[in-house]
């Protein structure tokens, strides 16, 4: 017997060991037997018998009582059905298909949101894949121009990598909200999951790119895509960082300008949600939503199977009975 599987052995059965309490009783039983086979003789003196030797059969006679103590325990244990498992999970993942559209435009560099905007773009984006374990999420970011970061894919890591290497001036400068969501949907477009969704991040308005944003939009509807768009920047002026003729960078408070209608417009009309993040924590709360709004179905099927090991303990008691039946008519065989 493989004695290792026993530190994760369970009982089917565990209320059989409540027999156990009968072993007291059946050495109570057994001894008191043995007192009325006693026959008691009149001697006037024992002085005689002492010296004598012991018979072994006498010393070893008490064998007889352990073999079916034995006996009796180790058919209580496989009674109690001594099993170990092993258990395996099948998990049923109806996943959504999700593409983070994010601007990188220079006003993203603002620091109404710390430590500015795209850094904590960077960082609620990064926490949202964490937290989506079963889906597969691609990155599209786009200023004047668009550019697919990362395929949709379920390597998170390297997505997560991705997302670290964003920074300002990656594209020709510009915000081309069209251009931006128009690649996000083509990086779904021969998605055959039963959701897909884009998230689309964006400070600005409109003004550049070949594809304007109302027929991105038609493209998003005719593919079944949902959008959330998020707008960030606080109401009013925001410090924004400007390069000086001498090469220095300095703050300057400057207008935020941010086309709401359009974004409520292409949310509305896909089935998505319009958000607005004045600061980090709206940021989060954002995502945090989303992440609720899109919940990914997954089944878990638990397979337990179980290995039998009582039939060791049933083989013992045999053997003890057969042994103490053997000894007790032989060896030690007693007359009437």
């Amino acid at each position: 017997m493989d004695f290792s599987v026993w530190k994760n052995i369970e009982f089917a059965h565990p209320a059989y060991f409540g027999l156990l309490v009968l072993v007291p009783v059946m050495i109570y039983w057994h001894y008191a037997k043995q007192q009325k086979k006693q026959v008691a003789m009149d001697m006037s003196s024992l002085q005689g018998l002492k010296g004598l030797p012991v018979s072994w059969k006498v010393r070893f006679r008490p064998l007889l009582l352990i073999l079916r103590l034995l006996a009796f325990s180790a058919l209580v244990v496989a009674l109690a059905r001594p099993q170990t498992s092993n258990t395996s999970e099948s998990i049923d993942s109806e996943g959504i298909d999700i593409v983070l559209g994010i601007d990188i435009s220079g006003s993203m560099l603002a620091e109404d949101l710390q430590p500015n905007r795209l850094e904590a773009a960077k960082k609620v984006a990064n926490d949202f894949v964490d937290r989506r374990i079963s889906d597969r999420i691609g990155l599209v970011i786009f200023s004047g121009e668009s550019f697919t970061q990362c395929p949709i894919t379920t390597d998170h890591a390297v997505l997560k990598n991705q997302i670290a290497a964003i920074k300002s001036g990656m594209l020709q400068d510009g915000t081309a909200i069209g251009m931006g969501l128009a690649t996000a949907v083509d990086r779904l477009r021969n998605s055959k999951a039963k959701s897909k969704v884009i998230i689309l991040l964006t400070d600005g308005v409109n003004n550049v790119g070949l594809i304007d944003p109302l027929t991105a939009l038609e493209i998003a509807k005719a593919f079944k895509t949902r959008v959330y768009t998020v707008g960030v920047g606080t109401i009013g002026k925001a410090p924004f960082p400007m390069t000086m003729p001498d090469g220095s960078i300095q703050m300057a408070m400057q207008d935020v300008q941010l086309d709401e209608p359009l974004m409520k417009k292409i949310s509305t009309e896909t089935g998505g949600k319009y958000f607005r993040a004045t600061n980090n924590k709206d940021l989060e709360s954002i995502y945090d939503e989303i992440d609720k709004l899109e919940k990914t179905k997954v089944e878990i099927t638990s397979y337990k199977r179980f290995a039998e090991h009582f039939f060791p303990f049933a083989i013992l008691a045999l053997a003890c009975i057969l042994l103490e039946v053997v000894l007790r008519y032989t060896v030690f065989r007693s007359l009437p």
